[in-house]
């Protein structure tokens, strides 16, 4: 096991109040096993109804909950008010997903300070063993708690960026999104527009 500086003594509790929120999650019937320094275990019982055409645990389930452990896997690893986001992955599907139940492991590879690489493995349990049925490679973001503000919603009910959208910067509207909202940074505002060709 690799050793990681912990900068959040709390991170476990943090690790599973969050997890606790996640809808996605709850609907599917995910439980949180373990939550240790750059790794976490999440567990999904074989559900019907998740299931693909060919009776498989669908890919999209799969994915869910390695995307998940990798994620809260690389925040057990942030500072005291960060969040995680996941930038990118890749997911090979080695083999057919079906037994009792699939344990996704995700763990940190390298930490970084914006942004982390992390790996994990889905397991299907049969029978009391273990077999691999995906593998994925992702890179996640760490999203500090001021950044996570131009989605705190306002004593109007709604978040800054929809005030930005649905106004396109009307004055008032402006006025009151613009402490809230990310597009008041230049260099941001400007890589959006690149990637959307304006």
């Amino acid at each position: 096991m690799a050793s990681f500086d912990i900068r959040d003594p709390d991170f476990e509790a943090r690790v599973r109040e969050s997890f606790e929120s996640l809808t996605l999650m709850r609907t599917m019937g995910a439980r949180l096993l373990r939550v240790a320094p750059g790794e976490v275990e999440i567990e999904l019982p074989f559900r019907s109804d998740l299931t693909q055409h060919h009776g498989f645990l669908a890919a999209a389930a799969l994915t869910a909950i390695v995307d998940v452990a990798c994620g809260y896997a690389a925040m057990t690893l942030m500072a005291p008010g960060a969040s995680v986001l996941t930038v990118e992955y890749k997911v090979n599907f080695l083999s057919p997903a079906q037994g009792q139940r699939m344990i996704a492991r995700g763990r940190v590879l390298r930490p970084g300070r914006t942004v982390t690489v992390c790996t994990g493995d889905v397991l299907a349990v049969i029978g009391g063993e273990e077999r691999l049925v995906a593998t994925m490679l992702g890179t996640m973001a760490t999203v500090r708690g001021e950044e996570r503000d131009s989605h705190r919603r306002t004593p109007e009910g709604v978040t800054a960026h929809e005030y930005h959208t649905a106004s396109h910067h009307s004055r008032e509207a402006w006025r009151r999104a613009w402490p809230l909202c990310v597009c008041r940074d230049g260099k941001l505002r400007q890589r959006v527009q690149q990637l959307l060709g304006r």
